[in-house]
């Protein structure tokens, strides 16, 4: 069976996250790189294991999450299907089970808030897990004097942390919010359309998801 640290290890995958992180640069994206699809890969781990599914389904949430970007090396637009796609080919190559293969391709495919859709648990997790990842040190612009609503939010974000209760009921995202640099209100302008899919992602996983931001609940 493929494993996580197979993945990890592939010097072609490897390059093409570093290449697509380098697109996405050039276009004055946040981190793409290893620190954002590591993240990714091993909180989709823990909400899965936390929840107390099947270890193989488990490293298939984390197989997906540090792939799942690996599609903007073609373009941002439509990064998801084309990440699909090459993830296909790729697992293809390294022999992966058809049935797993097909599993860790529909959570990359639906991963993205413009068209996905948390259509099993390993998908849903990938979504939350990906989108619970707000933080400072994502930004690449140094010059606060020209910072976008992008760079404004994720500066603003001095701390985040994607919670299941010990109940098994609500997985909470706590975010500690510097309003110096990005208010509430920004973080909501960008990152709605991203909280409605980590709400449906949660109710797939039969979780409540909850936005917490400054101790104060706001969804």
């Amino acid at each position: 069976m493929l494993t996580y640290e197979q993945i990890t290890k592939s010097e072609a995958v490897r390059t093409y996250i570093i290449r697509a992180d380098e697109s996405l640069a050039a276009l004055g994206f946040t981190e793409h790189s290893f620190a954002h699809v590591m993240h990714v890969a091993e909180t989709a781990g823990y909400i899965l294991q936390t929840l107390g599914y099947d270890e193989r389904t488990v490293e298939l949430a984390k197989i997906a999450g540090y792939l799942h970007d690996i599609g903007n090396l073609v373009n941002r637009k439509d990064h998801s299907q084309s990440g699909a796609v090459m993830a296909w080919s790729i697992l293809n190559d390294m022999a992966c089970d058809p049935a797993e293969t097909a599993t860790i391709v529909t959570a990359i495919g639906n991963h993205d808030e413009g068209t996905g859709v948390p259509v099993n648990a390993v998908s849903a997790a990938m979504i939350l897990a990906d989108k619970a990842d707000v933080r400072r040190s994502r930004v690449r612009n140094t010059d606060k004097s020209t910072f976008d609503i992008h760079d404004r939010v994720n500066y603003s974000v001095k701390k985040a942390a994607l919670k299941i209760n010990e109940e098994k009921t609500l997985i909470k995202l706590k975010l500690d919010v510097d309003t110096k640099y990005g208010s509430v209100m920004d973080y909501f302008e960008i990152f709605m359309g991203r909280m409605i899919l980590c709400r449906k992602a949660a109710e797939k996983l039969g979780l409540q998801f909850k936005l917490i931001i400054n101790e104060q609940q706001l969804i």
